[in-house]
This record gives structure tokens, C-alpha cells and sequence, in this order.
């Protein structure tokens, strides 16, 4: 490989395609990691300064080991691309004559999933009246399009986005704005998953919060308090074994429970069926990181 060049401006990738003698990346590497490290460190040591860092600092949480996003963060936002395969002097490239998409923009997307007779692409729950061109989709609610043509549609617990597959790139600038207002949008999904399972915030307001929980058979959260917020406990679907002060008492469907603020509890499922209850939270604070733990079997601080 002579040169690698990523993204060229419009210009030059017209001269590039004029000539015949370059070839389009595909976006797939192989290396050794070895030699991957060695040329970071040659080129990019600042990033492999903090990711060795994150990696040491690391913790084991179940089946996860989850670096320290602290350090992490430090890194500089740099693809391979540009960190590495434009510098190298010791790549090779191999021809690959294929049909080839990366996949890289929602409009892509759009372009290689089957498609009905008005050209639209439509998933979920979704009634697109007089609508041609377009990818839709819906996650949890019904969406509904009248006299729209071109557009991409996604409906999904944590955000809605509309736009023109002419603009469909552009979300990252969305992304960026988000991050530049300090959204929790930008980092955090409306469902969470945590090695015992998982949680959907299904509602909330100032000083409440309501979550639907699913406990994984034989799984437990840790034992923990919280100083600020409350907690009632209804199970629907399976059993709970509940500590709540020096108490342990099983809890079962259509039963509930209350933890008082300031109580120490622990939630966990003994049976072989997941364990689904919904969670109501009230209190002057709702953080998560309001939890104070004192025992976890997945190793978590």
C-alpha cells in the first residue's frame, strides 16, 4: 500500500476514481493486537497511555470486565483511520471485488432492507398513508405518516428522531449537541441493563420514578440503602426474596412491599422463571449514584 487517505475531500476522490489506481476502504482490519499496540505506540501513545491506564484500573463485574470510564474518557476521539492506517508505512491491502455498505447512516440502511410498493421500508407497528421513499420505525408505540415522502422515522424508548435520508448523517451532530448541553440523552438509554438483568424507566417527574425491573433467575442486587429515596416494590410475574432491615420474606405475585428511606435491603430471585415488578421511587433525589452498597456478588463498588 503506497498511501492511505480517509475521507478525501470531494476533489480529490474524484481524482483518485479518475485515475483507476486506488481501491475503496471497506472498513475491515486484521493485525495482531501486538502489532496494532506497536503502532499506536509509535503514532499515538497518548491513546494507549490511557487505554492501558483504563485497563489497569479496570473491575470485574460478572461476565464483564468494565474499564474505568474516567481514565478512558481521556482518550483522544480518534478512529484507526486516522490515528494509524494513515501514518503506517506497513499495511497491505487485499482486492476484494464484492458489493460492499458499511452501514454508516440510517438512509444506508434504508437502501439494502426490503422495501413495499411505495419504496418504504416500514418496522414496528406503523401506518404510513400516502407515503413513499421512507424508513419507519417503531419500537414500543404506533407511528402514523400522511403525505410525507423521504423521510427516516425512528421511534425508540429513549428519543424520536425525523429526517430527510438526504440529511440522515447529520445525526451526529445531533449527538454532539446533546453532549454540548450536558443531556443525560446522550449517555444514558431509557433501559439499563445490569448483570442481575435489567430496567426500564417507564416513568417519572420531580420527586418520583417509576421502573419496570426484570431479575434473572437466581440473580440478586446488591445489598444497598439509599439516603434520599423511598422504594415500593409490586411483583407481577414470579417470586422475590426481599432482606429489608434484619428481616428476609418472600414476596409473590400481586404482593408488594415498601422500603423506607434510609433502609437497608436487597432484592433477589430464587426461582427458575424471570422475576418482573415494578419499582416506584419517591424521594428529594433519584440518582443512581444515591446507592450505597455494602454487599455485591457481581464485585461492583
Amino acid at each position: 500500500m503506497e498511501k492511505f487517505v480517509e475521507k478525501p475531500d470531494r476533489k480529490t476522490a474524484e481524482k483518485f476514481l479518475k485515475s483507476g489506481d486506488f481501491l475503496w476502504n471497506s472498513g475491515m482490519f486484521m493485525f495482531r493486537a501486538s502489532r496494532y499496540l506497536a503502532e499506536l505506540e509509535k503514532f499515538q501513545p497518548e491513546i494507549l497511555r490511557h487505554a492501558r491506564a483504563a485497563y489497569e484500573e479496570a473491575a470485574a463485574d460478572f461476565d464483564f470486565t468494565r474499564l474505568n470510564g474516567d481514565i478512558f474518557a481521556k482518550c483522544p476521539a480518534i478512529s484507526i483511520d486516522y490515528a494509524v492506517m494513515e501514518h503506517t508505512d506497513d499495511a497491505r491491502v487485499v482486492p476484494l471485488d464484492a458489493g460492499w455498505s458499511d452501514i454508516g447512516s440510517w438512509a444506508s440502511l434504508w437502501d439494502i432492507c426490503d422495501k413495499d410498493d411505495n419504496g418504504n421500508t416500514l418496522t414496528g407497528d406503523v401506518i404510513a398513508m400516502d407515503t413513499t421513499g421512507s424508513y419507519v420505525m417503531a419500537e414500543d408505540k404506533l407511528v402514523t405518516t400522511i403525505g410525507v415522502e423521504d423521510l427516516i422515522i425512528v421511534d425508540t424508548k429513549d428519543a424520536l428522531l425525523v429526517a430527510h435520508k438526504n440529511k440522515s448523517e447529520d445525526v451526529k451532530k445531533i449527538v454532539d449537541d446533546l453532549k454540548a448541553q450536558d443531556r443525560p440523552e446522550a449517555i444514558i438509554h431509557r433501559e439499563v441493563y445490569r448483570p442481575w438483568g435489567k430496567y426500564d424507566s417507564i416513568g417519572y417527574g420531580d420527586r418520583d420514578q417509576v421502573k419496570r425491573i426484570t431479575v434473572n433467575p437466581g440473580a440478586k442486587l446488591s445489598i444497598q440503602m439509599h439516603h434520599h429515596r423511598a422504594e415500593h416494590w409490586i411483583v407481577v410475574k414470579g417470586s422475590a426474596r426481599v432482606t429489608k432491615g434484619e428481616e428476609t420474606f418472600m414476596v409473590h405475585e400481586n404482593e408488594s412491599t415498601f422500603i423506607p428511606i434510609g433502609t437497608i435491603h436487597a432484592l433477589e430471585n430464587p426461582g427458575v422463571i424471570p422475576l418482573e415488578m415494578i419499582e416506584v421511587q419517591s424521594g428529594s433525589y433519584l440518582g443512581e449514584d444515591d446507592i450505597v452498597r455494602f454487599e455485591d456478588k457481581y464485585g461492583r463498588a
